[in-house]
């Protein structure tokens, strides 16, 4: 179950349009695993880190005008600079998110801003 979320988390693939269903299964399977449902490490963090992160690539798609690997973005100009970690802290415990860069230092992220600490 675990690793079903770190792996969503590591890619970004959540997308809009889970279902109620499917948000009761992840329960019921982190349950079942012994999976606490809040504070550090607990579903709820880790959920809180994909919606997050794919929210933060989102604002930076919108920032630098493409998506990622979109060859639209070749010689742009500004492209996608790695991630640097930052950890911010949520009514479910603290969450280490992976935050997008550009090439310029220009990605002003809104979700989550440059120095908030707090979500």
């Amino acid at each position: 179950m675990t690793d079903v979320i770190d792996r969503e988390a590591e890619s970004n693939s959540a997308r809009v349009g889970v279902s109620d269903a499917r948000l009761q299964k992840l329960v019921d399977q982190a349950r079942a695993d012994g999976l606490q449902l809040t504070g550090e490490g607990g579903l709820l963090a880790k959920l809180t880190k994909l919606v997050v992160e794919s929210a933060l690539e989102g604002e930076m798609d919108d920032h630098l005008g493409y998506g990622k690997n979109d060859s639209v973005g070749r010689g742009s100009g500004n492209s996608r600079n790695g991630r640097r970690a930052k950890t911010v802290l949520t009514e479910a415990g603290p969450v280490e998110l992976e935050v997008p860069r550009d090439r310029e230092s220009s990605f002003e992220p809104k979700i989550v801003a440059k120095r908030q600490r707090r979500l």
